[in-house]
């Protein structure tokens, strides 16, 4: 699947020309993004019929990549769901995933731990210097938010800027690419932490709320600022 390119709302995801073509391809995507569905609301989403998508969601249920869960919603039947199982999520693949740990593992085997953090480390400097250079033309929190998901998404991540009220902003993020690397050394995450801080500017506060490593359906982070003099850390550092 291509990466995502420009930050946009979910719904914009699942329409995009990037597309997967087939229809059972986008309701993957769609349960993906969203999160459990009925199959009125993934038919509506992608404008087919309830019982097309249906139809569809039963032939992934037989190949084991979705499973449906019965909720009781007040009076009447309960409503059926629909979400994606463990093979189902091996569908959105984590970057060359046995080949990293295995050079990690070796990294840390043969030069040890201090060589990986110090490699963990160049990657985060790195990382932060392209995300600030892209920052440069933004000034408010909303403005850096949806610039850090567009970078997000071009990297595989499928990532989110939403606003969550009291100027306050959520980074979603709904896969991670390196996965297998996170879960094998999870300074990946801390690391990646650190750099939205420190981008975000001075004040900037980044709260995970979802983690996919830890058996979250996503990745998710409230952000917020606590004063109004808003700058990157490193513009004012060096002041």
């Amino acid at each position: 699947m291509k990466n995502i390119e420009t930050n946009m709302s979910s719904d914009d995801l699942e329409n995009y020309a990037w597309s997967p073509r087939g229809p059972a391809e986008r309701i993957l995507i769609t349960l993906k993004m969203q999160g459990a569905l009925t199959s009125s609301q993934i038919g509506e989403k992608l404008g087919i019929t309830g019982e097309a998508a249906r139809q569809q969601l039963t032939k992934l249920a037989e190949e084991g990549v979705v499973r449906d869960e019965r909720r009781a919603s007040g009076r009447g039947r309960p409503s059926t769901y629909w979400h994606l199982t463990k093979k189902g999520q091996s569908r959105f693949p984590d970057s060359h995933a046995a080949l990293t740990v295995e050079l990690l593992a070796s990294i840390r085997d043969v030069l040890g731990q201090d060589a990986l953090d110090r490699i963990i480390g160049a990657r985060e400097g790195s990382t932060q210097s392209r995300y600030a250079a892209a920052m440069a033309v933004c000034s408010s929190l909303k403005e850096r938010v949806e610039k850090l998901a567009e970078l997000r998404s071009g990297e595989g991540y499928m990532a989110v800027a939403e606003e969550a009220g009291d100027d306050a902003m959520l980074l979603i993020e709904n896969h991670c690419p390196i996965c297998a690397a996170a879960i094998f050394c999870q300074g990946f995450c801390r690391a990646e932490k650190t750099v939205f801080e420190n981008v975000l500017g001075h004040g900037a506060t980044v709260e995970r709320l979802e983690h996919i490593v830890n058996g979250g359906r996503r990745c998710s982070y409230l952000i917020r600022y606590d004063c109004p003099d808003y700058l990157p850390r490193d513009e004012t550092d060096q002041r």
